[in-house]
């Protein structure tokens, strides 16, 4: 059997203003956890009761990018810096994590999605990068293609992310925030040359949980290394 991948789907409207609302989530998800030999299955938004059913149905969960973490979570007011939030995705997706922990399955998250374990668990973020007292490197890489590494990370080498992908390696970069002081229970294991925090991880609870900032679903169509990610989420996380 194929491992069945939950991934947290996202929504909007096709047109401003319209009724004509989209369940979805970025393809790339989908093909590179297919090509990993994982069976996607989108978990949309609804009842906070339902994340259990959900999770029931699932091997591993995923939290895709998006929307910032609405900054109540972590106990401070909108900074007029902050993007656009989506309260009702927070809860939902905070319901998931709760429910994967409780059936002891692995979770892994992505940009947005290591920041919400992050604040799930009790730590913070901060709300625009430029609120660090010194982020030196672009973020935001655009109009540079996702698919080219754009800035260094350091990786600690006792890690499994350490072991699949060395102590140095290049990253793609498409993110505002970042976290700011890690939760209890997690330990930083990469950082950006001008120390945003890239990746976290836990093994303090029944099954792990992994969080990286940069976006393995845009690069690894053309980077090995970014595929191996998804291989080893699917199969060994």
């Amino acid at each position: 059997m194929k491992p069945i991948i939950g991934i947290a789907a996202n929504e909007r409207s096709m047109i401003e203003e319209s009724e004509h609302w989209l369940t979805y989530t970025p393809k790339n998800f989908v093909t590179h956890i297919q090509e990993a030999g994982g069976l996607p299955l989108l978990l949309p938004m609804g009842a906070l009761e339902d994340a259990k059913a959900y999770v029931q149905q699932i091997d591993k969960l995923l939290l895709a990018g998006g929307h910032d973490v609405s900054p109540s979570y972590y106990g401070e007011t909108l900074h007029p810096l902050i993007q656009g939030t989506h309260p009702e995705r927070d809860a939902f997706e905070l319901a998931l994590i709760k429910e994967a922990v409780a059936q002891k399955k692995p979770i892994f998250g992505v940009c947005r999605g290591m920041q919400l374990i992050n604040v799930a668990f009790g730590g913070s973020l901060y709300q625009d990068l430029s609120l660090m007292e010194k982020p030196t490197l672009k973020h935001v890489q655009l109009p540079t293609l996702f698919r080219f590494a754009t800035h260094d990370v350091t990786i600690n080498s006792d890690s499994q992310l350490g072991q699949l992908l060395g102590s140095s390696y290049q990253v793609n970069s498409f993110h505002h925030q970042a976290v700011k002081d890690v939760a209890k229970d997690f330990q930083i294991i990469a950082t950006a040359t001008d120390g945003v925090v890239e990746a976290i991880e836990s093994q303090a609870f029944a099954a792990p949980v992994l969080g990286i900032q940069w976006h393995p679903e845009l690069a690894a169509q053309t980077r090995p290394s970014e595929q191996a990610i998804f291989e080893f989420f699917v199969h060994t996380l």
